[in-house]
């Protein structure tokens, strides 16, 4: 497809039949190997460079003719605009229910204020009376967020509830218990975790095991080429489970979809967000050696490098316009060689940890 020729209708035509899918954990939950991140799309007051619902809804459509069935957001995105967002797409294009699988997030305080954008509530906003109870993973906020969520996304239930973060000031066993007892009303079908460090993981796991709770099937972390420290613990630690990773930014916020030399400046999605390592433009340059070897496009080296780890299940990829979708339908069918992975490899250095702290 020539770059001229990018539009949605023949993303869709060319991408029929190509999606694949596969089980999420040790669960019998299969979804599309690709994930459709819905925090690209909400509300530009949250984050400028988020698509409003008139961009977004076209895009959500395609996703799903494409065969992408996975969708991933979180009661933070848009301060709840994300959910809405969804819930118009799939009542305006008749989605059905059982078709879809609908993953959000808990764990955020969300401004009551929508002119409050990301992290804009100061420390003594966080500690007034009315958001003492409104972040975190107490049963309480458990509870009150999965209703909430439910009210925005029009649904009766959620398919895959995580936890965002860890909570070190709950304690973790009245958390696992608040969440089987939210599989067990119906509302949630399954739950997971995102951004934490691998032990707190494991006494989330543990507790969960010992009681015979409900248990989690994935874990939503941050990892790509350019950033792989999820490779000394927590992959190992969930491989060794048979639980999923489903990795954001799979791509650095568009970082590894375009030569560093035509990157300029601060980016409000990339760079702000996601601090920038001369290890990262090493990995930029041996994906673009690769890309331009093959002859395809950098974010489908990145992406299917990320699906290449036999625990990835789904990354979730950010969807903007036609030829970001038709990369992330191509990069299924890319087949990297032991070369080109020790190319990307062998550009990478430790780094600090991002995503969680």
């Amino acid at each position: 497809m020539s770059k001229e020729s990018y539009n949605l209708d023949d993303v869709v035509k060319d991408a029929q039949g190509k999606m694949r899918y596969i089980n999420l954990g040790p669960s019998g939950l299969r979804v599309s190997r690709i994930s459709l991140g819905m925090m690209s799309y909400g509300n530009k007051k949250w984050l400028d460079w988020v698509l409003e619902e008139d961009e977004a809804l076209p895009l959500i459509k395609a996703a799903y003719d494409v065969g992408i069935q996975f969708f991933d957001t979180a009661d933070i995105y848009s301060n709840g605009y994300s959910h809405k967002v969804l819930a118009k797409a799939i009542k305006q294009y008749n989605l059905p229910r059982e078709d879809i699988v609908v993953a959000t997030k808990l764990f955020a305080l969300i401004p009551r204020d929508f002119e409050k954008g990301l992290d804009q509530l100061s420390r003594e906003e966080r500690e007034r009376r009315h958001y003492s109870n409104q972040q975190g993973l107490s049963r309480k906020h458990i509870f009150d967020s999965v209703e909430r969520s439910l009210k925005e996304l029009d649904l009766e239930y959620i398919d895959l509830l995580q936890i965002h973060r860890a909570d070190e000031n709950t304690p973790f066993e009245e958390t696992m218990c608040a969440l089987k007892d939210i599989v067990q009303s119906g509302k949630v079908r399954y739950i997971g975790a995102s951004s934490m460090f691998a032990w707190q993981f494991m006494e989330y796991q543990s507790i969960a095991k010992r009681n015979g709770w409900p248990q989690f099937i994935s874990m939503q972390n941050y990892y790509c080429a350019s950033y792989r420290e999820e490779e000394r613990e927590m992959m190992p630690c969930i491989k060794k489970m048979g639980i999923s990773s489903l990795p954001w930014s799979p791509i650095a916020g568009g970082y590894l979809a375009r030569p560093h030399a035509q990157q300029r400046g601060m980016t409000s999605r990339g760079d702000k967000e996601i601090p920038r390592e001369d290890t990262e433009i090493a990995v930029n340059e041996a994906i673009k050696s690769v890309a331009d070897r093959l002859g395809i496009t950098m974010a489908q080296v990145a992406i299917a490098w990320t699906l290449a780890n036999p625990v990835v299940a789904a990354p979730i990829v950010g969807i903007s316009n036609a030829r970001s979708l038709d990369d992330a339908v191509k990069a299924l069918d890319v087949v990297l060689s032991d070369e080109d992975k020790e190319k990307i490899g062998s550009a990478y250095t430790v780094r600090k940890i991002i995503g969680h702290s």
